[in-house]
């Protein structure tokens, strides 16, 4: 129990290390660089941020894969399922980096509207920007290796530090009068030398182990097939997640995404906070999912939902109670009036988004990645017509209420979950794969004990 409550509190410092972070940054960039060069930074931020979260969609599967090699004393399997999956967030990553690297100048032509940063300045900016999507890529594969492990600690660690130190360097060189440009290498450098200490912690957990890319046939087929999904299910919510505030921009103004951003923005952390806190249920299941009796999964998941349940009450409570006034600190009395009656429906739905953490990565860790990833598009999908017919027909306020639609969309993933544990009871038997491993070859198994006794 303590261990999982040590990587659920490291889940949690991963996520919040970031917007902290930037509280205290953002004002010192914001006044010494001016609002263009802070906008300019935000951007290339969020091509980094959107680019390296879409290619490293794969990560997800190789975490499900190597915790349940774990689970089954096959972990002579692992490195070739390291390693193609490498290869394959190195390819999906050099292919965003190209990608975004062949539009830098479209994108840097509309960025530079005004006289207060140049075009020129933008196309440098973006374009390292697109070098350092693939190097964070690179970072996703380490990271997910040692959580299927159930090692948390040591990758918070790095990667908090380096957060800091990437926002420390941004203040400082901001104080120092240098531009976005100077920002940006700084980030690029810090977020190379996160990479490689990730990867020798790596090296120590898994001893002897080239990670060098490979496209392992038997293993690569494997992540594909179950990865494709979960990449699926990234890709769309990357676009989903923008298109609300855009829909709201076109029809009513930008005036009116001011309130309904700030609701969205106070009310992310309940999901957020869960799905990072919880964690390390993933790896755990996984791990377990191959052995463990059927009983004993529903006790663990039911444990789990119980836990969640506690959280995301508190804390969407907390946020019904005082998210008025904290908006008023915040944005002033004109803002917290507008967003007064639009605030509990994005509550609401941003707690039953929490509420579906437990089923989403229970479902992942059985395997069913593909259940997840339709329930998440057909949630989003449809939240995208009735957001459009119901912003059109009441306002900013029927574009709250779409948001609570799909957060209860998103509590589906426990029917399939339900189904597969209750035929567990039924037999008693160890959980059940529900997507088939890749058949391994008596070739194959030699090739990969070969490859893992490589020095």
């Amino acid at each position: 129990m303590k261990k999982h409550l040590t990587n659920a509190g490291y889940g949690v410092l991963d996520y919040v290390s970031y917007p902290l972070g930037m509280l205290l940054v953002a004002p010192v960039v914001l006044h010494k660089l001016g609002a263009a060069e802070y906008g300019l930074w935000m951007i290339s931020t969020a091509v980094i941020s959107a680019g390296s979260i879409v290619a490293s969609g794969f990560c997800d599967a190789c975490i499900q894969r190597v915790a349940y090699l774990r689970g089954t004393d096959e972990l002579h399997l692992a490195p070739a399922a390291i390693r193609s999956a490498i290869g394959i967030n190195l390819t999906l990553g050099a292919l965003f980096a190209a990608c975004a690297w062949i539009t830098a100048p479209f994108v840097a032509s509309h960025v530079a509207v005004s006289n207060l940063i140049s075009r020129s300045e933008c196309l440098v900016v973006l374009r390292i920007a697109s070098v350092a999507i693939l190097v964070r890529t690179m970072e996703g594969v380490a990271v997910g290796v040692q959580r299927a492990f159930e090692q948390y600690r040591a990758t918070v660690q790095i990667s908090t530090f380096m957060r800091f130190l990437t926002l420390g360097a941004a203040a400082v060189l901001a104080l120092l009068g240098k531009g976005t440009i100077s920002i940006l290498l700084a980030t690029l450098v810090f977020l190379a030398l996160g990479v490689v200490a990730q990867f020798r912690v790596l090296g120590k957990l898994i001893v002897g182990v080239s990670f060098w890319p490979q496209f392992h046939p038997a293993e690569a087929s494997h992540l594909f097939r179950q990865g494709f999904f979960v990449w699926l299910q990234t890709l769309g919510g990357v676009v989903f997640g923008q298109l609300d505030r855009i829909f709201l921009g076109i029809s009513l103004g930008a005036l009116a995404v001011t309130p309904y951003s700030l609701c969205v923005q106070f009310a992310h952390p309940i999901y957020g906070l869960s799905a990072s806190g919880f964690n390390f249920l993933f790896p755990y299941l996984s791990t377990r999912a191959g052995a463990t009796q059927r009983e004993d999964m529903k006790r663990v998941v039911g444990k789990a939902f119980v836990c969640n349940l506690i959280i995301v009450a508190c804390s969407a409570a907390l946020l019904l109670l005082f998210g008025d006034r904290l908006i008023r600190v915040w944005a002033g009395p004109a803002v917290a009036e507008s967003a007064k009656s639009i605030l509990p429906p994005i509550v609401i739905g941003a707690a039953l988004m929490g509420l579906s953490v437990t089923g989403t990565y229970a479902l992942q860790a059985l395997g069913e990645f593909r259940s997840v990833a339709f329930i998440m598009l057909a949630g989003r999908s449809a939240m995208l017509l009735l957001m459009i017919w119901m912003l059109h027909h009441n306002g900013l306020q029927g574009l709250a209420v779409s948001r609570l639609f799909y957060g209860a969309v998103a509590l589906v993933v426990y029917l399939p979950l339900l189904r597969i544990l209750s035929q567990k009871l039924k037999t008693g038997q160890p959980a059940p794969r529900r997507v088939s491993h890749p058949a391994i070859s008596p070739l194959a198994m030699q090739i990969e004990a070969q490859e893992t006794s490589k020095p």
